[in-house]
This record gives structure tokens, sequence and C-alpha cells, in this order.
């Protein structure tokens, strides 16, 4: 199996998790699983108290969200998209109650996955170029049922979902302005170290009081969020099997593939 997610710990009691999947961290079912791994050990080293995610890779891309081939009907299948996708919504519902400090270092690109992924954590930094946003709209299919009610609870609830109504990708600034992000720096070389910095100084309290406030605010909505995926795939997989759906995903891999095609999308 390729290694797609590797864990770095650092002095202090935190551990940067890096995302590697070339070319742009496209989130398939082996990253997602991966990811879960991870965070599981963490969780259980006595050791770390918390964790940074940040991409690995030299472009300018946090992550550009689930890849579409995991919900492309024909080339995957219904057990597959299941597995696909209870890992990944079990992975994001613990991330967001996790007990660790849980901090996303945003360099550049950040659309759908890797916008939820980042909504789950505490702090979210950004870099001063890119964009971020639930924009699963833009392709034919339709924003999570806990994705957008996540965002709902981070940002302004009517912010919430015309951005996901109508698929939009906030640059930095914007988002900062609505609360989307938390932080700004203005380059990829500064945004380890200034994460970094902003770790060890939120893990300078006590973690006694943090988790209890934490799991006040996030523990009922996370486990209804958990149990959901079950009750979700086999609607969402009718919705991907349908042909106004294959046609929309299929014009998005012909145009991310750089093959001409017909569709309006």
């Amino acid at each position: 199996m390729p290694s797609y997610v590797r864990t770095e710990l650092r002095p202090g009691g935190f551990a940067v998790v890096w995302l590697e999947r070339g070319p742009v961290n496209l989130m398939d079912l082996t990253m997602w699983q991966q990811l879960m791994t991870a965070l599981q050990d963490l969780e259980d080293n006595q050791a770390v108290r918390g964790v940074i995610f940040a991409s690995g890779l030299k472009r300018n891309v946090f992550t550009a969200g689930n890849d579409i081939k995991e919900l492309y009907a024909p080339q995957t299948s219904m057990e597959r998209y299941r597995e696909f996708w209870v890992t990944s919504n079990v992975f994001l519902a613990r991330l967001y109650r996790s007990p660790l400090v849980t901090i996303a270092a945003i360099k550049g690109a950040c659309p759908a996955g890797g916008c939820c992924l980042s909504l789950c954590c505490d702090v979210r930094i950004m870099t001063e170029q890119g964009h971020i946003g639930l924009n699963e709209v833009a392709l034919g299919i339709s924003v999570p049922l806990y994705w957008g009610r996540l965002m709902a609870r981070i940002i302004d609830p009517r912010t919430a979902e015309h951005l996901c109504k109508f698929a939009v990708l906030l640059p930095p600034k914007e988002a900062a302005a609505v609360g989307l992000v938390d932080k700004l720096v203005p380059s990829s070389e500064e945004l380890l170290p200034i994460a970094e910095a902003a770790m060890i100084e939120l893990l300078r309290q006590p973690d006694s009081g943090r988790t209890i406030v934490k799991s006040r605010f996030r523990d009922e909505f996370s486990h209804k969020w958990e149990a959901y995926p079950e009750q979700e795939w086999p609607e969402a997989w009718e919705m991907l099997a349908s042909p106004p759906t294959v046609k929309a995903l299929e014009a998005t891999l012909q145009r991310l593939s750089g093959k001409k095609t017909n569709s309006k999308l």
C-alpha cells in the first residue's frame, strides 16, 4: 500500500501529520484510512497533546479534496463507495472531537474534503494565496449534510448556506473576514513555523479543562455525525449513479485530465 500520510513527532508534545499524495493530495480511500490510523496512534500516545495537519507537497495546495474517481460510479462500486464514505466521515467526526489540540496549516488551495478537514480542527492558519470552501455543487453533487452543518457551526449560518449553495471558494482574506480561517500568513515558508508557534502557545494551558470544554461543545454533534454515514451512503450512491451526476463528474474528470469535452459544467 502506498504511503500518503507521514507523522513527525516534534519536541514540546505535538506532531505534524504531512499529507503527501502528489500531485495535489487527492483524498482517496487509502489516504482517509491512513489519516484515521495516524489520529488513533497520536491519541494513544500519552506524550502527544496536539497535532498540525500540513501539506508535504511543493505545490501550493493543502489538498484538492476527495478523489473524484472514488465518486465516479463507472470507475468504482457500491461496496467501495460505502467503505470510502464511511471511513472518511468517521475520521472527520472523530477529528472534530479529538482531545488533542488540532491545527490546520493550509497552504494554498483547500476545497471540499480539504476544507472539511480544516473545519474539524481547532485552529485554521492559511497562506495569503489560495482559496477555501465546500464547492461540491460545482461538480454536480451536493454538499454532505454534516459538512454543511459543520460550516454553519463555525461561521454565520446564512453565509454558510450561501457559500455551499453556490459553490463559492473564498480567497484567504475573505475567508478570514467571515471566520472560516483564523489567521493568515504571507507565505508558505512562514506557514509551519507560525502554526508551530501557535501550537506551543495553546499547549501552555493544561489539557484537563480544555478537553472537557471541547467535549461539551462538540461531542453530541460529532457522535451524530459519526453514526450518519451508514444512513447517508445508499442515497448518496443513488445520486452518484444517476445519469446526470455521472455526466457531470465525467466532464470534470475530462477537464482535469486536459481532454476536450462538450459539457458546459
